[in-house]
């Protein structure tokens, strides 16, 4: 009978001795206990073990909680990816606060915002940021965080501009500090901001539950195994760096830290240490693909290397082999942790042609092994697409590796999670396998004269010509068809193209209809993750509308 207890509930209950709140803090304190001397961290002749790390980490919460700092306070990061960032995603949370990364790119105004929205109650900044930061103090509405200087030796230049240097700080806590550990799962970790192409950005937060389950996802998706060596092109900042910082110490690995992406330095640091991982968008492993020097064939150390962004060009895909990378195509978003799905490789792709073993392996595939779901769904029905690799749909995502909503923003809650699924805007398909390949951005879909033009498929096209680095596709308005394809070129060093070859060399691989009809040459707008900014390049478009008019 319903409501009656059955022998499985009655005396089994929940007790400290069976069950303790889900939290990647747990991954620091293990590798600390049982790796205590395993390097944990390098950068620039710094180095630190496991042990050290949990102690610095243990002394900054201790410094945070001597300041006030607890259940429920927000403690923003104004950070490239060095030590100190990569600590706080545990020295923060330890306190029972909340971390706020903040994006490095990012303008005076969008920082006040998100710094009076989140209500930041301390800040750290590095020394190259203090001017924005300086200025977005000045814009703030409400209260103004306390600021902590983040020093850098490897950088010369900017100004200290906080009340405490954060070495200072660790130095004042104490080591014996003990962690607080959420008392629910459920509890906010981390606060990271939407990239806000329109209006103001949404505060997407995530919960403990999630952080450590997509971390321990990472290490099965990605293979990283028992101490990887990962190297930091990937900001830690992004979606906290994809839960990196807490799938790193869940494997007693090596943080590798870079302060900014640079391909020299990048192939210096991975023999040097023994690199064996590594995150990016596209754009991140286009440019060490075309890097001078990058070394090629036997002269390449392998690397297992995770991408992600746009579905990646087959000419990126192949290129990486080609120095030593072996690319895995991750896919996810902000409110899903960063990657929560993966293009799980099968049996026998790797004894396939080139092409098409990259054919493969550029679709987003399936949920990461602890997501519950990804899958196309019809949004007005909310059932899923025949596996036919065409009828369009909306990706979709359920399960604990989803935010637990917008910060402030019930309505924009309820509207991403209606249905009991969490909709991305991305527009997609199922192929037989019922592998997720994503067609475009629902605005990013150029509809000419009535057909439907991906931009990725034009993308893909463009990025085979030889002498193109980096491609955009957009919509331009047109009279005739309402919109065609505008086509945005970024050539590689010391290469020439015209708008006519390009325009012909797409005519030849693809149908006439989808061939842009207009050729932009020049740099093209990037955010600081590696994503081509086609808002501005949209934008760009219709205000030569505009002046032609």
């Amino acid at each position: 009978m319903s409501g009656t207890p059955n022998q499985y509930s009655i005396g089994l209950d929940k007790t400290p001795a069976n069950y303790v709140p889900l939290t990647p803090l747990s991954f620091l304190v293990r590798s600390a206990a049982v790796f205590p001397n395993h390097v944990s961290t390098v950068y620039e002749g710094r180095e630190f073990t496991w042990s050290q790390t949990y102690a610095r980490c243990r002394r900054f919460a201790s410094w945070l909680a001597g300041r006030g700092i607890g259940q429920g306070d927000t403690v923003a990061a104004m950070l490239p990816n060095i030590p100190a960032m990569n600590e706080l995603h545990f020295a923060v949370p330890m306190a029972g606060a909340v971390l706020n990364a903040l994006n490095i790119r990012l303008d005076a105004p969008s920082i006040a915002f998100q710094l009076d929205h989140g209500g930041a109650k301390i800040i750290l900044v590095d020394p190259e940021f203090a001017g924005v930061i300086a200025e977005a103090l000045t814009q703030m509405k409400g209260p103004k965080p306390f600021v902590v200087d983040v020093d850098d030796a490897a950088f010369t230049g900017g100004k200290r501009i906080g009340e405490i240097e954060y070495e200072a700080a660790v130095a004042q806590g104490d080591p014996n500090f003990e962690p607080r550990l959420p008392t629910d799962e459920w509890d906010a970790i981390a606060l990271s901001y939407t990239s806000g192409t329109t209006g103001n950005p949404k505060g997407v937060v995530t919960h403990h539950r999630g952080a450590y389950l997509n971390a321990v996802s990472n290490i099965l998706a990605g293979n990283l195994g028992q101490h990887p060596v990962y190297l930091w092109t990937l900001p830690m900042f992004h979606c906290n760096g994809w839960c990196f910082p807490w799938t790193v110490a869940a494997s007693a690995g090596v943080n590798v830290c870079l302060r900014k992406v640079d391909p020299a330095k990048i192939f210096e640091l991975i023999p040097k240490h023994g690199v064996t991982h590594m995150c990016g968008a596209p754009i991140v492993y286009n440019t060490l693909i075309n890097a001078p020097g990058a070394p090629k064939g036997a002269k390449a150390r392998p690397v297992v290397g995770l991408i992600a962004g746009a579905a990646p060009p087959v000419a990126v895909l192949e290129g990486a082999e080609s120095i030593g990378i072996k690319l895995t195509h991750v896919y996810g978003l902000t409110e899903v942790y960063g990657p929560a799905s993966v293009c799980a490789e099968q049996p026998g792709w790797d004894e396939l042609p080139a092409d098409q073993r990259a054919q493969l392996k550029r679709r987003q595939g399936v949920p990461y092994p602890l997501e519950e779901a990804v899958t196309v769904l019809d949004p007005a029905t909310m059932r899923e697409v025949p596996r036919d690799g065409e009828t369009i749909g909306e990706v979709m995502f359920r399960g604990n590796i989803v935010m637990k909503g917008y910060l402030k923003n019930e309505k924009a809650t309820q509207e991403a999670f209606a249905g009991g699924w969490f909709h991305t805007g991305d527009l997609g398909v199922l192929d037989e396998h019922g592998y997720v390949i994503i067609k475009d951005r629902s605005k990013d879909i150029i509809i000419s004269g009535g057909e439907n033009i991906s931009s990725v498929e034009v993308e893909d096209i463009l990025y085979k010509h030889p002498a193109v680095l980096f491609a955009a596709v957009v919509a331009k308005p047109d009279t005739k068809w309402g919109e065609v394809p505008c086509a945005f070129i970024e050539l590689k060093e010391g290469a020439k193209a015209t708008e006519a070859e390009i325009i012909a060399y797409c005519r030849s691989h693809m149908s006439g209809f989808k061939t842009p009809k207009a050729v932009v040459f020049g740099a093209i707008p990037k955010t600081s993750t590696g994503k081509i900014q086609k808002f501005l390049l949209r934008n760009q478009v219709e205000s030569a509308k505009a002046i032609s008019a």
